[in-house]
């Protein structure tokens, strides 16, 4: 009897674990649960009856099994595929316009253009059709049909034409090759180098199939402070199975090219981008990548920047070198990103401007195949940057966006930050180069200078963590990237809803998720960056504050470089008066910060040098008002706390630990922000925090010499 109890409790906390586990996040929001609306539910199986793929391709046939699996979970009733149309309706139809019957539907449903990888989903004659051009758009159409059924909406009268606006949508990876992942805050690299290509972890299929639910078309797999080594011929080997998974899921591979590489791998003396033996050996390894895979995409390079290798070694330009390898993967079709992100050795007045000054004489000088791949802020991925100068200023250049998903300088793995939000400030900004109106969004989408290439970058958030992001909240951060990258007009609460719905069952628990999203990003920058204070946190692993860093080997690393308090004022001066870094933008836009008294409070200390009791609009000094901020930030991190521990069970307990847990961390370092940060400049003020407000619980030196030295993501130095 005592063994039987034993063994029946065994099985019960099997039967737990296993429960737990299947919500422990690793689904993302491909979890395809069955409906529980059961009159929802009978009313699909009625209009969906059989499932028709008219193309046998490999995309296709990966179309056909993320709908039948799908299709058959969310249903509770088998969905099986079949190549015949025959006769009779509740069908849902796929095919693209080379099919008599595709063509003939779209014809009488009056459907607007289909383009490149775009799509159709329309009701038509009691059937369902997801028509497109080509395999990709079906896959693409694929998962938004999934994603209404999900919604419960009506799919009696669907009309829908979505068509992506940026060609290049690509995930980049900082991972290195002994699997570390610079500014990776989600554990170890999910590539396994050693062990390719003989094993194929099953994770990778489900990676590609992440990316192609979202309208992801493309990855680079390893860091842009890049290794030669990626072009041996066993590494391309590697790199060549890694294609053979994802090629079904319509994603391309690119690598990033160490510019450096004849010298390294090929025992050249040089790597001057004229010579004609460094040109002579870049078209070789690139036949030699084609070969092993067909589908290529192109390389993605760093140079000339924080010491990696570039042209400017041999007093040639950016455009020299991104040419050079533009003319090797053209003939194949292929692309080179090149990044902007630069700096001099030599010290600037103000790094703000560096890549402007260094990228703008350039302009109409690149290759057609060429992409200017530019950071979202002039920076470096700041919690709130104005918009990068060059979006605008190389109209003969196209020039795609790049921002970071992963949180290096936004709480890194722990805290819940909503980056869509961001990612549409930026998107939204006016640039005024063509007068008002001139977006950003229509910069990299090519519509304001007719640019044919386009495209968007996103630094990956995802290691080996079972859920794929340490911080599950940071699944939408993977998830906006991907729906902005498709159309960068969207708006950020639409992409909220959508996630939330996939991700979470309950209407209250989603309601939650969605609030946080939408104010997560503002309260973030309020308890570390507040009124336009930027480069403030902690040296080389950019954890936690560090407005008192002075002491690095360039000035530009340091926080008191950007900051400049002192006994009157704080704020790096960008106007006429300083540097004059808006000179760099369209006369319009640096009209709205010419002036500290006209300058939006977000941005007010990133262009003016503002006396701490200059009044503001607020009706407060700046020193209350930056406190006041400080203290808002934390309030709002603290509300979240108190917002998510009302949702239990409400939520499954794995997950919801997992939130609850983070968040009591971030309310932790948010804590530690302001103190720490106030602490720091009050020093300066020579004021005290105002009495209504939380002290600090510990004096200035306890927080400066608060020590971490193994803190996740740390750039390797080698």
């Amino acid at each position: 009897m005592i063994r039987l109890k034993f063994i029946i409790a065994l099985w019960l906390s099997f039967t737990a674990i296993s429960s737990v586990t299947g919500e422990d996040g690793y689904a993302l929001w491909l979890r395809y649960h069955k409906i529980e609306n059961k009159t929802i539910r009978k009313k699909y199986a009625s209009q969906i009856k059989s499932l028709v793929i008219l193309n046998k391709g490999e995309v296709a046939n990966t179309a056909a099994k993320e709908l039948s699996k799908g299709l058959s979970s969310m249903l509770d009733t088998k969905v099986e595929s079949q190549m015949s149309l025959g006769k009779g309706s509740g069908k849902i139809i796929v095919g693209t316009v080379e099919n008599a019957a595709i063509t003939q539907a779209i014809n009488k449903n009056k459907t607007g253009e289909i383009k490149n990888e775009g799509y159709a989903i329309f009701s038509l004659d009691k059937n369902i059709y997801i028509a497109a051009t080509d395999e990709k758009g079906l896959l693409y159409g694929a998962f938004h049909f999934l994603r209404t059924v999900h919604s419960g909406a009506d799919i009696s009268k669907l009309n829908l034409l979505e068509n992506p606006k940026l060609k290049v949508r690509i995930l980049n990876h900082w991972d290195n090759m002994d699997r570390t992942i610079e500014r990776g805050y989600a554990g170890f690299s999910i590539f396994n180098w050693h062990q390719l290509p003989d094993y194929i972890d099953p994770r990778y299929e489900d990676y590609a199939r992440a990316n192609a639910s979202i309208g992801i078309n493309a990855t680079v797999v390893t860091n842009v402070n890049a290794n030669y080594l990626v072009f041996r011929p066993d590494y391309m080997d590697k790199f060549a199975a890694l294609a053979d998974i994802f090629r079904p899921y319509g994603i391309k591979l690119y690598l990033t090219a160490r510019f450096s590489s004849p010298i390294e791998l090929g025992g050249l003396k040089t790597a001057d981008p004229l010579d004609p033996a460094v040109q002579q050996w870049w078209n070789e390894k690139t036949k030699e990548i084609y070969k092993r895979i067909p589908d290529f995409g192109g390389f993605l390079v760093k140079a000339n920047s924080e010491g990696q290798p570039g042209p400017q070694e041999y007093n040639r330009t950016h455009a020299d070198g991104a040419n050079m390898l533009a003319d090797a993967v053209a003939p194949f079709g292929g692309i080179v990103m090149w990044r902007a992100f630069v700096y001099s050795n030599e010290e600037p007045v103000d790094r703000a401007k560096q890549a402007y000054n260094e990228f703008v004489p350039l302009d109409g000088k690149f290759r057609k195949n060429v992409l200017v791949q530019v950071k979202n802020g002039p920076i470096d991925f700041q919690p709130r940057e104005p918009i990068h100068p060059l979006f605008g200023a190389m109209p003969k250049t196209p020039v795609m966006m790049e921002f970071q998903i992963t949180k290096e300088y936004l709480g890194q793995g722990t805290h819940l930050v909503g980056l869509s939000k961001m990612y549409e400030e930026v998107l939204k900004a006016d640039t005024y180069v063509k007068g008002k109106g001139s977006l950003v969004a229509k910069v990299i989408d090519g519509s304001l200078d007719n640019q044919e290439l386009t495209g968007m970058a996103g630094v990956a958030n995802i290691g080996n963590e079972r859920n794929w992001t340490s911080n599950l909240f940071a699944q939408a951060d993977w998830y906006a990237f991907g729906r902005l990258a498709w159309d960068p007009y969207m708006e950020s609460k639409t992409i909220f809803q959508e996630w939330a719905g996939l991700t979470f069952d309950n209407a209250e628990v989603q309601k939650t998720a969605i609030l946080f999203l939408e104010n997560s990003h503002e309260w973030c920058v309020k308890y570390m960056t507040p009124l336009g204070l930027h480069h403030i946190m902690a040296a080389n692993h950019h954890y936690g504050p560090g407005p008192w860093v002075s002491r690095m080997s360039r000035a530009d690393w340091t926080s008191v470089y950007y900051h400049k308090a002192d006994s009157v004022a704080v704020g790096f001066d960008r106007s006429v008066t300083g540097t004059n870094a808006l000179e760099q933008y369209s006369p319009e836009f640096a009209a709205q910060y010419a002036s500290a008294d006209k300058t939006d409070l977000k941005f007010l200390l990133w262009f003016h040098h503002v006396p701490w009791n200059q009044k503001l609009s607020t009706g407060k000094t700046l020193w209350e008002e930056m406190c006041e901020e400080y203290n808002r930030g934390v309030q709002g991190v603290s509300s979240m706390v108190t917002d998510w521990n009302k949702l239990k069970g409400k939520v499954d307990e794995e997950r919801f630990q997992q939130v609850a847990m983070h968040l009591k961390i971030q309310e932790d370092e948010a804590k530690w922000w302001r103190d720490a940060c106030l602490s720091y400049f009050k020093t300066f003020s020579r004021q005290a925090i105002p009495a209504h407000l939380p002290q600090p619980e510990h004096d200035l030196k306890y927080y400066q010499d608060l020590n971490y030295p193994y803190s996740p993501g740390i750039r390797p130095r080698w």
